[in-house]
């Protein structure tokens, strides 16, 4: 790309991704992409903290946000994924987003929104992909699949979203040892570091690409 790319990061939680993504930007000139806006379906998400310290705008795309606490409540799984979706993808609209990152976002994207950025969204998803993916894996859930299935090595993979969960095409793979007595703790105190290299890397492909 002649310019920077311009991304929205979709976080959940305490945004360690979210930082490696903000650090490098900042150390680097020729960094290829400019963050310019954090979403976060969870309103208590510490990675709001570190967007705001980095006077990046944030948003908050919860479904209770969008459809209103009483709505909310007896809202079905995909109509409140479909409208979280959807207001992500006016907001990234309104932002000028040219791509999408998922760092730790634990709503599974669907409907428009997988369209209009078909091939400009990635994820960072806590293992090797294609196994322990889908549904329900994320986090120390993926952890603790990985220690019970005794594989040998686990680590991260940055891929891009399609319409499936977990599907799409692989862009960035990091590997750690799976250890004799691991905790699912331990095991992902090995694999974040890779975590915050493997979502630069990614995102730094995804400018090359777009």
């Amino acid at each position: 790309m002649s310019k920077k790319m311009k991304i929205v990061v979709l976080v959940s939680g305490g945004g360690t991704n979210l930082q490696a993504l903000i650090d490098f930007e900042r150390a680097n000139a020729d960094c290829p992409y400019t963050i310019v806006g954090v979403f976060s379906d969870r309103k208590a998400a510490f990675a709001l903290e570190r967007a705001k310290n980095a006077n990046i705008a944030t948003e908050i795309v919860s479904s209770y946000a969008i459809l209103g606490a009483e709505k909310a409540k007896v809202a079905s799984r995909d109509e409140k994924r479909f409208a979280v979706s959807d207001r992500v993808n006016v907001l990234c609209k309104e932002y000028k987003a040219d791509a999408i990152v998922l760092a730790g976002f634990l709503t599974v994207l669907g409907g428009k929104i997988i369209e209009d950025y078909s091939g400009k969204i990635v994820n960072l998803h806590p293992a090797l992909l294609p196994k322990f993916g889908g549904e329900g894996m994320w986090g120390h859930h993926v952890h603790e699949a990985v220690i019970e299935a005794k594989e040998s090595e686990s680590g991260c993979t940055v891929h891009l979203v399609d319409a499936g969960c977990d599907t799409g095409k692989i862009l960035v793979q990091k590997r750690v040892p799976v250890l004799e007595g691991d905790t699912p703790d331990s095991l992902y105190a090995r694999i974040a570091p890779e975590e915050h290299k493997a979502i630069v890397e990614g995102v730094c492909l995804l400018a090359e690409m777009i």
